[in-house]
């Protein structure tokens, strides 16, 4: 079959699937965009981290479920001992209030919990998400509406308040990290259904789409050949800016209590934890928050980036709007000194 046009807005998205736009072209895009190549090293080093945590912990000579209690001072109500909560060469960020845990295994094992879950909650999203709308375009009528009234009634659900009832009613034995994954994931898919439903029923006019029809092929092997490959854009796009989402949603969850359960750390568990504690020791909230915020602001410019990296007019517009504002001003310069 013939490839696909360059690119193809879908109605009411406003973002352009580009066909086949090749590995080296995404990548000369990406690297022109310097705040997305910092935000992808920052992205890198944050997994890396999450990846090293046995590692990184096992240099430093702790873990994340020690309690050190000659490392607090009960007489003070818990406050870790020594500066800076207790920082020091065998406890590199200090130790959490009464409990003495180590702070830096807590955030780095933490890590492997906050970008875990999100990023397997994520595929959920996409999986699902992917199918529903593919089926809902190219199925019959009552097909389209069946699974069009299932993505509305998905996308009307409060995400919080069902992620809190659902987490509220299942066994305490049952993997809490686990169970948060599948919690998002199974509730936070409509968005992305609306968005390949959009760009299929845009493309499944298209003339490639025609002919490989006219030659006989079935439904789902037009969707295989000739659909997905031009839906690669919008849904690698909108990935990469759920993952900083579902980021949030757990920390949120944790920080309620519903999340994940002590001793597994998480950040936004540590945060629950922390509220009390920003007075006498203000590490404890500001590590993990800071985490976040770098983790989920990291995330955010890195999809916008990709965004614009598989948008092949992006540059185009920008130069033409440029050079537009360019002319304009010449042309405002100009007249006005034939005016004087």
């Amino acid at each position: 079959m013939t490839e696909s046009p360059l690119a193809v807005e879908a109605a009411g998205t406003g973002i352009p699937v580009p066909a086949a736009p090749g590995a080296r072209r995404f990548w000369r895009r990406l690297r022109a965009q310097r705040a997305a190549l910092v935000a992808a090293a920052v992205v890198a080093l944050l997994v890396l981290v999450a990846l090293a945590a046995p590692l990184l912990t096992a240099l430093e000579g702790q873990d994340p479920t020690t309690y050190h209690p000659s490392l607090i001072d009960s007489a003070r109500g818990g406050v870790p001992v020594g500066p800076l909560g207790g920082v020091g060469a065998e406890h590199w960020l200090g130790v959490e209030p009464q409990t003495g845990r180590d702070l830096f295994a807590r955030l780095v094992y933490g890590a492997r919990v906050s970008l875990g879950v999100a990023l397997a909650a994520t595929v959920i999203q996409v999986v699902i998400g992917v199918v529903v709308g593919v089926a809902a375009a190219l199925g019959s009528q009552w097909v389209d509406q069946l699974l069009s009234r299932l993505t509305d009634i998905i996308v009307a659900m409060p995400l919080m308040i069902m992620s809190l009832a659902l987490l509220a009613v299942v066994p305490a034995n049952f993997p809490r990290p686990v169970l948060v994954t599948l919690v998002i994931g199974l509730i936070a898919w409509g968005s992305i259904a609306k968005i390949v439903r959009a760009q299929t029923l845009s493309m499944k006019g298209l003339d490639y789409v025609s002919a490989a029809r006219l030659s006989g092929w079935g439904t789902w092997r037009i969707a295989r050949r000739e659909l997905l490959p031009g839906l690669a854009a919008p849904v690698i796009t909108y990935a990469a800016l759920l993952v900083p989402m579902n980021i949030s949603v757990e920390a949120a969850l944790s920080f309620l209590g519903v999340g994940v359960k002590p001793p597994t750390p998480s950040w936004g568990q540590m945060l629950t934890s922390a509220d009390v504690w920003y007075q006498a020791a203000p590490q404890y909230l500001l590590l993990p928050a800071g985490a976040l915020f770098v983790t989920v602001l990291a995330l955010t410019v890195l999809g916008d980036g990709v965004r614009t990296a598989l948008d092949p007019r992006a540059a185009s517009r920008l130069r033409v709007g440029t050079g537009r504002e360019d002319r304009n001003a010449r042309e405002d310069a100009g007249t006005k000194e034939a005016t004087a």
